[in-house]
C-alpha cells in the first residue's frame, strides 16, 4: 500500500510542475529550503521506512532510529541541512545475482542519506517532470513498464515491424557527471541543491575486503562518471540524462526521416522502424550514444525483423504468436522464456531442503506471494501457457517437498494431489487469475 503524499507538499509539488510546465527555460533558485522543511522530511522518511532496505555503513536501523526518538533525529538532520554542514556517508555495496549468473552492484546508502535524497526527489522530480519525454516510462507516476510493453507492441503491430533491440553497457556507471550536472543546471541554479548532487554522485563506497575487513573506493569521483545503483536520487538523475538521448534522437531528425520511434524504461531502449530503416537507425543511435559519452553493445544490439523474428523487452517477448483455436498467426506479446525460467528458479528455492522445518502452510503462503507478483506484472497478452507450465512446476516442487517432509517415498500424487494442494493448503490458480491483452 503506498503512502498518500501530504497535502500540504502536494501543492508544493504542483506549483513546482506548473511553473516548469508553463516556463521551459526557467531556472528554479530558491529550492534548497524546501527540502529541509520538516513535512518533507517526515513524509521522506515515512517513503524510506516502507520501502525498508538494509542499514548503511553507519549500521544504523529504522528500528534504532525510533529508539532514539524520531523527531529528535529529524530536526538533528534539518540542523545540519539548514547550516550546509551535511555530508552524506559512504555507500554500502553488495552484489545481487544477475540471472545470466554474473552480478549486478547495488548501493546501500545510510538511511539519514536515503531521507535527505528522498526529500530532494519530492522536490525536484515534478520539475524535471515537466520535461521528460513520452517515450520515457520509468520511475514516472502513472507509467509503468507494462505501458512501456504495450507501447512497443502497439508500435510493431502497426507496421513499425523493424526493430534496434539496443544494449547500453553499464548505463548507471558511465552517465559522466559534468554533462549530467549541465542536464540538472538547465533547470535548477540554486547552488546549495546543486553542491548536495555533486556530493551524491562523487560519495565513496565501501565493499567487503575479505576477511572480515572492508574496502573503500572513489571509483566515481577518480573516473568522473557514474551515478550509484540503489539511491533514491538515482532513478531521477537516470532519466534525467536518458531524456538527452531522446531528444538528441529526434532534434536531428532521425524519428521523422527514419520513421523510427524511441520506447525506453530505465536502461532499456528499443527503436521500432519501419521496414528496410533498422541498419541506419542504429548506425544513428551509435553516433548519438558516442556523443553522450556512453556506450552501445554491439554483442547484446541486435536488429530483430518481425514477424519472422521476435525480441524481448522487459520480461515479454514480442512476435509471432498463433490463436489456439484457429492456428491464425498475429504479432501479440507474451512472457518471456527467460521471465519463465527466472520464476521457476525462484519457485525451487523458495521449496528447497532448508525450508523443511517450517509448515506447509508457511510454504505455500509465500509461494503464492511469488506467484501473485508473478502473474501482476506477466499478465498481458496469451499467458495461459506460461501460467499452466508454471503451476505445474509449483505443484512438483510443492508435492515433492511434502513428500520429503513426511518422509513419504514416491512423488506422491496419490497422497497430494492438485485438490489438497489448491483446496486443503490455499495454492492458488494461476490460470484462474485476470489478465490484460493490449
Amino acid at each position: 500500500m503506498s503512502l498518500q503524499t501530504p497535502e500540504k507538499i502536494r501543492k508544493l509539488q504542483k506549483a513546482l510542475h506548473a511553473k516548469a510546465k508553463e516556463a521551459p527555460d526557467y531556472r528554479f533558485y530558491l529550492l534548497y529550503d524546501k527540502i529541509y522543511r520538516m513535512d518533507v522530511l517526515q513524509f521522506a522518511y515515512s517513503s524510506c521506512r516502507q520501502n525498508g532496505g538494509a542499514a548503511g555503513v553507519d549500521g544504523q536501523s529504522f528500528e534504532d532510529i525510533e529508539s532514539y526518538g524520531l523527531e529528535r533525529w529529524l530536526g538533528e538532520l534539518a540542523e545540519q541541512l539548514r547550516n550546509k554542514t551535511y555530508q552524506p556517508k559512504a555507500v554500502r555495496r553488495v552484489f545481487i545475482p544477475k540471472a545470466n549468473g554474473k552480478q549486478r552492484p547495488l548501493g546501500i546508502p545510510t538511511i539519514w542519506d536515503r531521507v535527505v535524497q528522498t526529500a530532494a526527489v519530492l522536490v525536484l522530480a515534478p520539475i524535471f517532470e515537466a520535461d521528460l519525454p513520452e517515450e520515457q516510462y520509468a520511475y514516472r507516476q502513472g507509467r509503468s513498464a507494462l505501458d512501456a510493453v504495450r507501447h512497443a507492441h502497439t508500435l510493431v503491430s502497426r507496421g513499425h515491424s523493424e526493430v534496434v533491440d539496443a544494449d547500453l553497457s553499464a548505463y548507471f556507471d558511465t552517465i559522466p557527471h559534468s554533462q549530467l550536472m549541465k542536464s540538472v543546471a538547465r533547470r535548477i541554479s540554486d547552488r546549495h541543491v546543486l553542491h548536495l548532487i555533486r556530493m551524491w554522485l562523487v560519495v565513496p563506497v565501501e565493499e567487503d575486503g575479505g576477511r572480515g575487513g572492508s574496502r573503500r573506493t572513489t571509483v566515481n569521483k577518480e573516473a568522473k562518471r557514474g551515478i550509484p545503483q540503489g539511491a533514491p536520487i538515482s532513478p531521477l538523475l537516470s532519466n534525467l540524462y536518458m531524456r538527452r538521448l531522446i531528444l538528441g534522437w529526434k532534434l536531428l531528425g532521425h524519428e521523422r526521416r527514419l520513421q523510427a520511434r524511441v520506447v525506453n524504461y530505465a536502461d532499456d531502449l528499443v527503436i521500432c522502424c519501419r521496414p528496410g530503416r533498422a541498419a541506419e537507425a542504429q548506425e544513428a543511435l551509435g553516433r548519438i550514444v558516442e556523443r553522450l559519452r556512453l556506450t552501445l553493445n554491439g554483442e547484446k544490439t541486435h536488429i530483430r525483423k518481425l514477424p519472422g523474428e521476435s525480441f524481448d523487452f522487459l520480461g515479454y517477448t514480442i512476435g509471432r504468436c498463433y490463436r489456439p483455436k484457429t492456428g491464425e498467426a498475429y504479432l501479440g506479446t507474451r512472457p518471456s522464456r527467460k521471465s519463465q525460467q527466472r520464476v521457476m528458479r525462484a519457485i525451487s528455492e523458495l521449496s528447497g531442503r532448508r525450508w523443511l522445518p517450517m509448515e506447509a502452510e508457511w510454504l505455500v503462503k509465500r509461494l503464492n506471494r511469488l506467484l501473485v507478483g508473478w502473474s501482476n506484472y506477466f499478465k498481458l497478452g496469451p499467458v495461459t501457457q506460461s501460467y499452466r507450465a508454471i503451476e505445474m512446476h509449483t505443484c512438483y516442487r510443492l508435492r515433492r517437498w511434502l513428500c520429503k517432509k513426511h518422509k513419504q517415498r514416491g512423488k506422491g500424487i496419490t497422497r497430494f494431489p492438485n485438490e489438497y494442494l489448491h483446496q486443503s493448503l490455499g495454492l492458488i490458480r494461476l490460470p484462474g487469475l485476470k489478465r490484460s491483452f493490449p
